[in-house]
C-alpha cells in the first residue's frame, strides 16, 4: 500500500487530503481557515493590498494536515510516501539569509511589507507599467513568454513597488521566495534561498524565467528598471524544477509535527491551479478553468506543435509547468467568484446594520448563507433578452486576455424595473462573457480547444453559474468529481516526485478526478448571448478608452 498528502494554500483556507496511491480514493481531508487573514488583518481593500502572515501558513499546514491524519489508523499513517503542496500565486515574501520570512522576526511582526504578498495584490500597479514600458524597448523582451504584458499581481512587480515604500525591508530582504517554495521548502528542513529548487510554474509564469534567457532577466535590465534591484539577481536562482522531482526529504521536526514517518518525500511546489488541472486529468488542448473567487484557465498542449507560438496577452507560456514535457498555458479573470461576494455585500451590509440595532443580530449569518443561492434562483428564472443588463466584470481589474489592473468594471442598461435579481444575472454573464473572450484568444492565436473542463467551489455549488457559461461559452463543460482537485492534483504529483508513479500519465490515470456533470449549451440561449456578448466587448472598449 501507499498514500500521499497533497496540500491545497488557497485564498481563505489551506485543505489536505490523504489519497490511496493505488486507487485514487481520498481517505480523509482536513482544512483549516486563516486566522489572521480572516479578521482582515494587514490588508486594505481600498488600496487593493492584501497580504498573509507566514504564521497562518505554518498553522495551517500542521493542524490542516494533523486533521486528516486523525481520521486514519496508524497502519495507513506508516505507509506515507511523499507530500506535495501547492499555493496561490504570484504571491512572493522578503527573506533573509536563511530563508526566513522577515515577517516571523521580531521587528517586522506587524508589518505588512515583510509578509507575503498574495495573487490578488494591485499595489504595484504602477511597477508593472514601468517593466512592460521598459521590456518593449529593450533588445530582449522579456515579456514575451508572458502573453506581452507583466502584471501587477506578480513577482518583480511587488518586489519592486516593496523596496521603495519601505526602507526597513529593504535593507533586512536578502532575497524573495514565492509561497510554493517556500513552505515546501521548510517541509524539508532546507530553506536556503541559494540552494532550495524553485518551482517551474512559478518562475515562468510569475517571474519572467526563461531558458532563452540563461534564466531570470538580466542584471543590465533590472538596474535600468531601479537601482534598487542591484544584484538581487545573483540572490535568486538561475535553474528551476518541474512538480514531478523531489524538493528532498522530510526534516525530521516537521516528520514529528505531522506524525508521518521520517522518509516521506516532500515534492517541489507549484501553483492550485497548475496542479488542479492535473488532478482534473488535464489532456492535451482542454481547458480546465479553476473556478472560485477568480479563475484561473489552464491548457496545454505538445511543445512541437505550439511551441513556436507566442501567444498575446496570456499569463504565460512555460514548458513543464503543468505536465512535464508539455507547454503548459495559463490565462484568467481577477474576480469571478469575488464578483459575486461583492454584490452580496452590497446589499446585506446596510440590513446588517439595520438589524444589528433592532437587536436582531441572530439573523444576519443565516441571510449571508442564504443571499446569494437565492439570487440565482430567482435571476435562473428570468428571460435572457438582446436588451438585457450587461455588465464588465473587472471590479478587480483584467488579468486576461491583456492585463490590466486599473480597469474598473460597469453595470449598463439599468432602468426603474431593474431589481436585484437582474442585477446579479448580468454579474453571473458578466464572468462568463470574461471567460469566453479568454477561449476565443487561444483560438485566434492558433491553440485550438478540445473540450471544457471545471473545477473549484463555484463549479461545484452553482448549477446557475455554470449553465449561464455554457450557454455563453457555446460548449459543453464537464464538472470534475472532487471537490478538492488542487489538493488532489498535489497528491498526483507527490505520487510522482516519491517514485510510486514514473510519469504523470500514469499516476493521473490512478489517481485523477472523475466528472459527475456536464453542463450542454441551449441553442435558443447561446444565441441571445452572441448579441450580448457584442455589447460587452462594446461597453469593454468604451471604458478602456475613457480611463
Amino acid at each position: 500500500m501507499a498514500y500521499v498528502i497533497g496540500v491545497d494554500f488557497g485564498t481563505d483556507s489551506v485543505r489536505a487530503v490523504l489519497v490511496d496511491a493505488e486507487t485514487g480514493d481520498e481517505l480523509a481531508s482536513g482544512v483549516h481557515e486563516y486566522v489572521r487573514w480572516k479578521t482582515g488583518a494587514y490588508c486594505d481593500p481600498s488600496r487593493s493590498q492584501f497580504r498573509q502572515h507566514p504564521l497562518d501558513y505554518l498553522e495551517g499546514l500542521e493542524q490542516s494536515v494533523q486533521s486528516a491524519l486523525s481520521a486514519v489508523s496508524e497502519e495507513v499513517i506508516a505507509d506515507i510516501r511523499g507530500i506535495s503542496v501547492d499555493t496561490t500565486g504570484s504571491t512572493p515574501g522578503p527573506v533573509d539569509e536563511n530563508g526566513t520570512p522577515l515577517a516571523l522576526l521580531p521587528q517586522f511582526a506587524d508589518n505588512p511589507n515583510g509578509m507575503f504578498i498574495l495573487w490578488k495584490d494591485h499595489t504595484a500597479n504602477q511597477e508593472a507599467e514601468e517593466i512592460n514600458q521598459l521590456a518593449h524597448r529593450w533588445d530582449t523582451d522579456f515579456t514575451k513568454y508572458v502573453g506581452g504584458i507583466y502584471s501587477s499581481e506578480w513577482f518583480w512587480s511587488k518586489i519592486l513597488r516593496t523596496l521603495r515604500v519601505d526602507e526597513s525591508i529593504r535593507q533586512a530582504a536578502f532575497s524573495w521566495i514565492e509561497h510554493c517554495d517556500w513552505i515546501s521548502a521548510v517541509l524539508t528542513g532546507n530553506t536556503n534561498p541559494l540552494t532550495l529548487k524553485r518551482s517551474r510554474t512559478a518562475a515562468g509564469h510569475k517571474a519572467l524565467w526563461h531558458a532563452e534567457f540563461d534564466g531570470l532577466p538580466s542584471e543590465e535590465f533590472l538596474t535600468t528598471l531601479d537601482p534598487l534591484l542591484s544584484g538581487l539577481r545573483d540572490r535568486l536562482f538561475r535553474h528551476t524544477y518541474t512538480s514531478d522531482e523531489p524538493m528532498g526529504t522530510i526534516s525530521a521536526e516537521w516528520a514529528e509535527k505531522l506524525g508521518v514517518p521520517a522518509t516521506v518525500v516532500i515534492g517541489v511546489g507549484g501553483f492550485d491551479a497548475h496542479m488542479g488541472a492535473v488532478g482534473a486529468n488535464i489532456e492535451s488542448y482542454a481547458l480546465v478553468k479553476v473556478i472560485g473567487t477568480s479563475t484561473c484557465d489552464m491548457l496545454m498542449a505538445p511543445s512541437e506543435d505550439v511551441g513556436h507560438l507566442l501567444i498575446r496577452g496570456i499569463c504565460g507560456q512555460v514548458d513543464g509547468s503543468i505536465v512535464p514535457g508539455m507547454l503548459g498555458m495559463e490565462a484568467g479573470q481577477s474576480a469571478f467568484g469575488d464578483l459575486y461576494a461583492w454584490f452580496a455585500r452590497l446589499i446585506l451590509e446596510p440590513v446588517a446594520g439595520l438589524l444589528a440595532q433592532q437587536g436582531q443580530a441572530s439573523m444576519i449569518p443565516s441571510l449571508q448563507t442564504a443571499l446569494l443561492p437565492y439570487l440565482a434562483e430567482q435571476a435562473s428564472q428570468l428571460p435572457v433578452r438582446s436588451t438585457d443588463i450587461v455588465s464588465l466584470d473587472w471590479l478587480n481589474g483584467r488579468r486576461t486576455p491583456d492585463a490590466n489592473h486599473t480597469l474598473k468594471g460597469a453595470i449598463s442598461g439599468l432602468n426603474l424595473g431593474s431589481s436585484a435579481a437582474h442585477v446579479f444575472k448580468s454579474l453571473v454573464e458578466a464572468t462568463a462573457y470574461g471567460a469566453r473572450r479568454i477561449a476565443e484568444r487561444f483560438v485566434e492565436e492558433g491553440v485550438p480547444i478540445q473540450q471544457v473542463i471545471a473545477i473549484g467551489g463555484v463549479a461545484r455549488k452553482s448549477a446557475f453559474v455554470m449553465q449561464t457559461l455554457a450557454d455563453v461559452m457555446n460548449v459543453p463543460i464537464k464538472v470534475a468529481e472532487s471537490d478538492q482537485c488542487c489538493a488532489r492534483g498535489a497528491a498526483v504529483c507527490a505520487a510522482v516526485a516519491a517514485g510510486i508513479y514514473p510519469t504523470f500519465a500514469e499516476a493521473q490515470k490512478a489517481m485523477a478526478s472523475a466528472f459527475d456533470a456536464v453542463y450542454t449549451p441551449r441553442p435558443e440561449r447561446a444565441a441571445v448571448y452572441d448579441v450580448l456578448y457584442g455589447r460587452y466587448l462594446s461597453l469593454g472598449g468604451f471604458i478602456e478608452k475613457k480611463r
